[in-house]
């Protein structure tokens, strides 16, 4: 026996030495282990998934997840997508059930069980009250002839799964084939919803899934915060009337008779005016020396969409436009490299750049 010491742990365990072994290659045929057993089971799925699938979309209700140990783990996370894509969902907790959490199981609601082996105590013990508070029992089970398979109204049979553990006994290969059809049926679901984007993005409004499906009008100025002028004024007259309080853009909106977008120019046009010496200009009217037909978005466009245009054409400001072709707003630069979430590193630098 060897005594080491246990990385991470203030404590010493003692355990017999490992013989040396391809650490890369174990960790290798771990991974087709688990990748084999999603296969053979997508080759099992049958009707059951379908009769499941129908009755949580027909539910009035909501898909109580529930399990125990590994299995009650992995409802965290089939809950969770379940929510994210269009089917409500919560978990109960099983020990917390049999004490009061029962009430909150109401009779429009259908039970996802979950347990690999579907004999565990703590559940079996709690389906004939689920039974009775419920709409209806999905079951997804390794063991088709398990006591949960038998009491469920439908039972999703994974079959026979190896688990990559070397010893037979961690959940591993299991939970991974339970949490990729809990994918499957939340996906089947959405799509049976018609869950769009537009969706999707009302329940995710933070993190960078937010900010990918954000829309321009959350972070474009607007109002008081734009530089607007008419088209037929100087360009001495644009810059002493286009004063503006709290942030600062550096572009001036155009408008024509209409109030529609004429075109737009930017302080480094006026630089380059100086810088060619070109004096006479500025009393000239602007729409001489200004960027005729701009590149624009329209009201509604995702915030992403509009950083892509910005990287790609190299511009510092992007009108945002109505139907008609009036503006509404300006994407400024700066606020676009603020809100960049910070794994877009390199599209930052694209930005910086163009500014």
């Amino acid at each position: 026996m060897t005594e080491r010491k246990n990385p991470g742990s203030a404590r010493y365990s003692v355990y017999p030495p490992t013989p040396e072994f391809d650490r890369l290659e174990y960790a290798r045929q771990i991974l087709r282990t688990e990748a084999n057993a999603l296969q053979e089971v997508a080759d099992r799925l049958g009707d059951t998934f379908l009769q499941a699938v129908d009755l949580i979309f027909t539910c009035p209700g909501r898909v109580c997840v529930t399990g125990t140990g590994k299995s009650a783990d992995v409802g965290q996370k089939i809950s969770g997508t379940l929510n994210s894509t269009g089917t409500r969902a919560y978990v109960l907790d099983v020990t917390r059930a049999v004490h009061g959490d029962l009430g909150m199981v109401a009779p429009q609601d259908v039970v996802l069980a979950l347990s690999h082996s579907g004999e565990s105590e703590e559940l079996l013990r709690l389906l004939p009250s689920l039974k009775q508070l419920a709409l209806g029992i999905i079951a997804i089970t390794s063991n088709g002839q398990s006591s949960l398979a038998r009491l469920a109204d439908i039972a999703i049979v994974l079959g026979p799964i190896q688990e990559a553990c070397p010893l037979g006994l961690a959940p591993s290969t299991s939970t991974t084939v339970m949490l990729a059809l809990g994918d499957a049926l939340a996906f089947v679901l959405s799509r049976m919803r018609n869950f769009g984007q537009d969706d999707f993005a009302r329940f995710h409004p933070a993190g960078s899934l937010g900010r990918r499906l954000m829309k321009v009008e959350q972070i474009m100025r607007r109002g008081e915060q734009l530089r607007l002028a008419r088209a037929s004024d100087t360009v001495r007259q644009v810059f002493a009337s286009c004063a503006r309080k709290g942030r600062r853009t550096g572009a001036v909106i155009l408008l024509d008779d209409t109030g529609k977008l004429a075109g737009i120019f930017t302080d480094s046009d006026l630089a380059r005016l100086f810088e060619q010496k070109r004096d006479e200009a500025l009393d000239r009217p602007i729409s001489e020396v200004m960027t005729r037909q701009p590149i624009t978005v329209p009201i509604g466009t995702r915030v992403w969409d509009a950083v892509q245009i910005m990287s790609q054409h190299r511009i510092s400001e992007l009108p945002v436009v109505d139907a008609e072709g009036r503006p509404l707003g300006l994407l400024d630069i700066t606020d676009v490299l603020n809100w960049m979430p910070t794994e877009s590193t390199a599209l930052q630098a694209t930005l910086s750049q163009a500014a």
